[in-house]
């Protein structure tokens, strides 16, 4: 076996980890830039008490609170220049894998004048980002583990990964007790991309024996714990499994990258604004039925974790499981159309290139478009 695994990230796992955030965040600098949605950190109370723990150790904090789901270029740059204008010298992430992400890419750009795009497209390296300080608030993207931040631009509508080993957080505060409010269609959209994020790793070319062990690991834990706690069993053992879980998909994919299904919904997302659960809900299943012969013995695993029996039912086992958790949703109740399938099939080839080599089935354009048009309805 020849392999390697890199992800320097200090993880902190736990109920009531949140309160260390003044501590742990007081290493990197004295004036913190919060980056947060426009109002559920406020609603809750979270905003406040994550600010009085920063003061509380002599950190001056700044809040940007513009971040939407499916963040965009302009919001992160917006964010920068605030940062800048600041004199800011950490950034804290308090929210979603959209705010996350975007908080991710003010960091980059506070350190890095020029458009974002021309680093999310490799016309440009650049160099260091502001240590960021991530503390996820639902159990979806893993974006507190990596080093990708996911960015919509608004002038085309590509939706495309800055992907660079400086915008890793310097830590990232893990606290499960954090996400148990999140309202149910919430909870199985970010969830089910969570689930996606470990299957894919484990499905890829790239997969390797710890993103493998670990994406697992990460799938057993949402599809033991996802339905119980969707359908509202008060079981705190079952929200910690989908918080950590949530972070090892961050992980697994920040090595092993992810594969068609987030190749495809990307475009989708962009384009539509859609909610991105719900467009790897609408794809995968049909991308699953497509791919089988290409992994069985892996695919075989994942039906039966699913409560499945072999590769061969496991896009009806997938289709079970969206159904107990809400998810069942077709494109086009999303509103794509198929006018709109020649753009996104184009658009995937631009966009996730590499995510498409990943994905354990070499599938044309043709394919592709098909699967999009499948995809329209249940």
């Amino acid at each position: 076996m020849d392999f390697r695994y890199y992800l320097p990230v200090n993880l902190i796992f736990g109920r009531g980890k949140v309160c260390e955030v003044g501590r742990l965040a007081a290493k990197y600098g004295k004036r913190a830039l919060i980056v947060t949605g426009a109002s559920s950190t406020k609603r809750s109370g979270l905003l406040d008490k994550v600010r009085n723990h920063l003061e509380n150790e002599r950190v001056d904090t700044f809040v940007f609170d513009k971040v939407t789901p499916n963040p965009l270029t302009t919001t992160a740059g917006e964010g920068a220049e605030l940062a800048k204008a600041k004199q800011c010298d950490t950034v804290i992430a308090l929210g979603g894998g959209s705010v996350i992400d975007c908080a991710k890419a003010i960091a980059f750009l506070a350190k890095n004048n020029r458009d974002i795009n021309d680093f999310i497209y490799n016309r440009y390296h650049g160099r260091g980002a502001l240590p960021i300080v991530a503390i996820p608030t639902t159990c979806g993207t893993g974006s507190e583990a990596n080093g990708f931040a996911v960015l919509t631009n608004p002038e085309n509508n590509d939706k495309k990964s800055l992907r660079r080993d400086e915008i890793i957080p310097a830590v990232s505060i893990i606290d499960p007790s954090l996400m148990e409010t999140m309202p149910k269609e919430l909870l199985a959209c970010v969830s089910f991309d969570a689930l996606c994020h470990s299957m894919e790793a484990f499905l890829s070319v790239n997969s390797q024996p710890i993103t493998e062990y670990l994406s697992y690991q990460g799938m057993k834990m949402i599809t033991d714990s996802l339905v119980n706690v969707y359908n509202g069993y008060n079981d705190t053992v079952a929200w910690d499994q989908l918080a950590w879980a949530s972070t090892i998909g961050g992980m697994v994919i920040h090595t092993a990258g992810v594969t068609l299904p987030h190749a495809m919904e990307h475009p989708v997302s962009g384009l539509k604004n859609i909610v991105h659960g719900k467009g790897l809900a609408a794809l995968t299943p049909v991308i699953t039925e497509a791919s089988v012969e290409s992994a069985p013995e892996k695919y075989a695993l994942i039906s039966r974790l699913l409560r499945g029996k072999n590769a061969y039912d496991c896009a009806d086992a997938m289709r079970k499981f969206l159904e107990r958790i809400g998810l069942s949703v077709s494109l086009s109740e999303e509103g794509v159309t198929e006018d709109d399938i020649p753009w996104l099939t184009d658009n995937c080839f631009k966009v996730s290139a590499a995510s498409i080599a990943n994905h354990p089935a070499a599938f044309s354009s043709e394919t592709i478009y098909r699967l999009y048009e499948r995809a329209l309805a249940f």
